[in-house]
């Protein structure tokens, strides 16, 4: 009998994840750039299944450490793991090889103009040399799951934000990753479609049991996140009850380069720390 491939937005690469092992690793990271540091000292894990929501000002260096994450500029110093491979060091064909089991949606989607929508999802199958018709299967498969199948023939220019925003989900789980890397999927969306966004994100979670590191401006984002699941029943995103959060959600939060805060939901809206209390009201 053929092993039976994931679903669409399942994790599934060819390489086994190892369940004791973090997805993500930062052990003391530095990074500057002409002389400024950017970040400083940064360590934290990332467990499988888990999704971790980073918080902190424009110009903390949120999103020069999901570069990091994803081996597209390296660090001064310090150590980055993904999957229990160390990657500063790692050579740019190993990189690409490692990246398969990768997806970032980037800010502001970051799609090619002159591409339909088919052809951006299928990117990354197009350059690992898939067939035409495995890789269009796959793309309505990544497309329906954003709900946007109707797209597939449409250019970027012809689609709203938040539609260009779902088109880039699909391309991040087009090859099945391991690990999500989201940089402010919600960013410059109006409320409607950020909820849209942030649906998706938990039906990712939830349905594939992605782990994800995700960037957010939005403090009404990131505890939606916390305190919603998936039903796959209705196909809707719904509330936890009893107020109760996800126990798979972590934060972490940066100030001026360096980490303040990392746990739990309970633990952030809890802490006594002065600058947290007054960055989350």
């Amino acid at each position: 009998m053929a092993e039976a491939k994931p679903e669409a937005g399942q994790s599934g690469g060819a390489v086994k994840v190892d369940p004791n092992q973090p997805a993500l690793v930062f052990k003391d990271v530095t990074m500057a750039f002409d002389g400024n540091t950017i970040l400083e000292n940064i360590s934290f894990s990332v467990a499988l299944g888990e999704t971790c929501i980073l918080l902190g000002p424009a110009g903390s260096g949120k999103s020069v450490l999901l570069k990091l994450a994803n081996g597209l500029i390296r660090p001064q110093s310090g150590s980055i793991c993904v999957f229990g491979e160390e990657i500063t060091s790692m050579s740019e064909k190993d990189l690409f090889s490692l990246r398969r089991r990768v997806g970032m949606v980037f800010q502001e989607s970051a799609l090619f103009d002159s591409m339909n929508v088919e052809d951006n999802v299928a990117y990354r199958l197009n350059e690992e040399g898939v067939n035409t018709s495995e890789s269009h299967k796959r793309v309505e498969e990544a497309l329906n799951f954003v709900e946007l199948g109707k797209a597939i023939d449409k250019f970027p220019s012809e689609l709203s934000g938040g539609m260009r925003r779902r088109v880039s989900i699909a391309r991040a789980i087009i090859t099945q990753p391991d690990l999500i890397l989201y940089d402010s999927p919600t960013g410059g969306l109006d409320p409607i479609t950020s909820t849209t966004i942030v649906e998706l994100v938990v039906k990712q979670r939830d349905v594939a049991h992605t782990t994800a590191v995700l960037i957010t401006h939005r403090l009404q984002d990131a505890f939606t996140l916390a305190t919603h699941r998936f039903n796959q029943e209705t196909n809707k995103m719904e509330l936890i009850p009893d107020g109760a959060v996800d126990q798979n959600t972590r934060f972490l939060v940066l100030n001026e380069g360096h980490m303040v805060f990392q746990g739990t939901t309970l633990e952030l809206t809890g802490s006594d720390d002065p600058w947290i209390k007054s960055y989350l009201a």
